[in-house]
């Protein structure tokens, strides 16, 4: 079905991208247009997690700089029966996280600083098995293929009023179709990313909650990222809105789009999702309201089911900060958090 799915995908695109090259420049246009297509799709099979990745500045981290972290995602994965990822961090202040990759077998993870200091340890494995859902789903090779395609029709539309000025081109429809091109095309893909999106997010909320064994725990989760995308912007994401649909939520800053135009479910119906789900599954804290950061448990309630074998505890007081190595190669400014 998953397979389906990407031909099925692949293929509007690349029509979507020849339509595109026949409004600019015509039958000639769009030739053109078909071969670059076909470009890109071999790229975005072999290369696109590589170039998100890039485009993030995600760095890799093992068990030696990001222990507690790599150890999270270790453990979700062997509990998923997934492969180990490559696991990434993204030197970023807002809290977010996003999964790319052809494949199990080549998938990778990635989470920013922001989410690692500001979520408890049981939010952030939260987040990172919905992450691990992607990659099960098999989601992150559709993920990351419309980013790329989405990317490559704004670029063309952005540009057509240059490739398609020409009055010697072979350009049927003259400047209406070069204004369609730059109009209808970046706003398709737009509608193809919405399309892709939000129905996996929902499943990976549900498939993620039964990783880690707690829906509340994901649940919490969301609300801290959500408003914390809210506050704080992302640069690499506000530069490449198209990948805006990778992330867990959408990393746009400053752009309250209706519900109808959003590449991500709301928030708040995801939440209530969850909540529903933690009934069903009979926790005894069920009803706790997505603020509460799930740490602490009385001695009369439910074990966790999930990787965490043991009732998580009370949060100590912290040691003096006291230097430690870090992915970056330098000393990140800003308040410095346990995951560094």
């Amino acid at each position: 079905m998953n397979t389906l799915r990407t031909a099925m995908l692949l293929a509007a695109m690349t029509a979507l991208f020849m339509g595109v090259g026949f409004l600019i420049g015509g039958s000639g246009g769009m030739i053109i247009a078909l071969l670059i297509a076909a470009g890109t799709n071999l790229f975005s099979y072999w290369n696109a997690d590589k170039m998100v990745l890039s485009m993030n500045h995600a760095v890799e981290v093992d068990e030696k700089n990001a222990p507690e972290y790599y150890a999270i995602v270790q453990a979700l994965a062997k509990q998923a029966g997934l492969p180990m990822p490559r696991t990434y961090l993204i030197d970023s202040p807002q809290p977010n996280a996003f999964a790319t990759g052809r494949n199990p077998q080549n998938a990778a993870v990635a989470a920013s600083t922001g989410l690692l200091e500001r979520l408890t340890h049981e939010e952030v494995a939260a987040v990172m098995a919905h992450e691990l859902a992607h990659v099960q789903h098999r989601d992150t090779l559709t993920m990351t293929i419309v980013a790329t395609f989405a990317g490559a029709i704004s670029m063309l539309g952005n540009f057509a009023f240059f490739l398609g000025g020409n009055r010697d081109n072979n350009n049927p429809f003259g400047f209406v179709g070069v204004l369609a091109a730059m109009i209808v095309a970046p706003f398709a893909a737009m509608i193809v990313q919405m399309a892709v999106s939000r129905t996996r997010e929902y499943e990976a909320d549900r498939r993620g909650a039964e990783i880690c064994g707690h829906p509340l725990w994901l649940a919490s989760a969301l609300d801290k990222i959500a408003r914390g995308a809210e506050r704080i912007p992302n640069a690499d994401a506000e530069r490449n809105p198209a990948m805006a649909h990778l992330f867990i939520i959408n990393p746009l800053h400053g752009e309250r789009m209706d519900n109808l135009f959003s590449t991500h479910p709301s928030t708040e119906n995801r939440i209530a999702a969850l909540q529903a789900m933690a009934q069903q599954m009979g926790g005894s804290d069920a009803k706790a309201a997505p603020r509460q950061a799930p740490t602490a448990r009385r001695a009369d309630e439910q074990q966790p089911t999930g990787p965490w074998g043991q009732a998580a505890q009370p949060e100590q007081p912290e040691e003096p900060a006291r230097p430690r190595p870090n992915p970056w190669g330098r000393n990140p400014t800003g308040p410095k958090g346990r995951w560094s």
